[in-house]
């Protein structure tokens, strides 16, 4: 059975707490879970607080020791790019970029529809290239700036564009941007996670990453790991089965 790394709580934005996550993921016949609570950011209202991330790891920590002889317990942590943590608090982290930075101020790429594309007008004049070319240069550098095991949704920008209805994924300055921060994160030794997370919410229809990322990635020797980024528990393997073709590392 699969297991999933990337889950939250309500100690962040998720909708269960660990407890009853780890109980479905018992039910489900789960080997493993592992939470990933947002980090502190204080620009980010649905994170972890600074005593909230303390009271997870306490809790986290409970939770493997009461439940040990019927799964394994993985304390993890979703850190973003923008975020100051201590790794050795962990037992593995994600990787992630939510926010572009402009002039100082961090803005949101996945908030909500309405900002997102509030961001692209007001920031950067309806250029979303202009847009895509400052996220990827983040994204090229998660791995540096994170130390992180696992790549989140290497393109989450597209995470309102189901059909290229707002940009095409295929143009050459939007290819460009992401083939130079995928190249960047290759020689790294994380994993690179099949996220279903847009999918359970309605957003896309596909996970991220795209196809070609998919195959780049592979074809480079290395390796993936589904991921459901799951803020409530009747989601916690959401669309794993329809990508099982794809060949993926199903544990840690």
């Amino acid at each position: 059975m699969e297991s999933n790394y990337h889950t939250h709580s309500t100690f962040c934005d998720g909708a269960d707490s660990p407890e009853e996550l780890v109980i479905e993921a018992i039910r489900l016949g789960c080997p493993e879970i592992g939470f990933s609570g947002h980090s502190y950011l204080k620009e980010d209202s649905g994170c972890m607080s600074i005593e909230g991330t303390k009271a997870y790891c306490t809790e986290i920590r409970r939770l493997q020791a009461v439940y040990r002889d019927r799964i394994a317990v993985r304390l993890g942590i979703e850190h973003d790019i923008f975020s100051d943590v201590d790794r050795e608090r962990f037992d593995y982290s994600i990787g992630a970029v939510h926010y572009v930075e402009k002039n100082g101020i961090k803005y949101s790429v996945d908030e909500s529809r309405e900002l997102f594309l509030s961001l692209v007008q007001s920031i950067y004049a309806g250029d979303y290239y202009s847009l895509a070319e400052d996220y990827f240069a983040l994204e090229g550098e998660v791995y540096n700036r994170t130390g992180c095991n696992i790549i989140a949704h290497f393109d989450l920008i597209t995470k309102y564009n189901e059909g290229n209805c707002f940009f095409d994924t295929g143009h050459p300055r939007y290819r460009k941007a992401a083939e130079d921060a995928l190249e960047k994160l290759i020689v790294s030794p994380c994993l690179l996670e099949v996220n279903t997370g847009a999918m359970a919410k309605g957003y896309r229809t596909q996970p991220y990453p795209e196809k070609w990322v998919i195959d780049r990635w592979l074809s480079a020797g290395k390796e993936l790991i589904f991921s459901s980024d799951c803020h409530k528990k009747g989601n916690l393997l959401y669309g794993f089965s329809r990508f099982r073709d794809i060949p993926h590392r199903e544990r840690l």
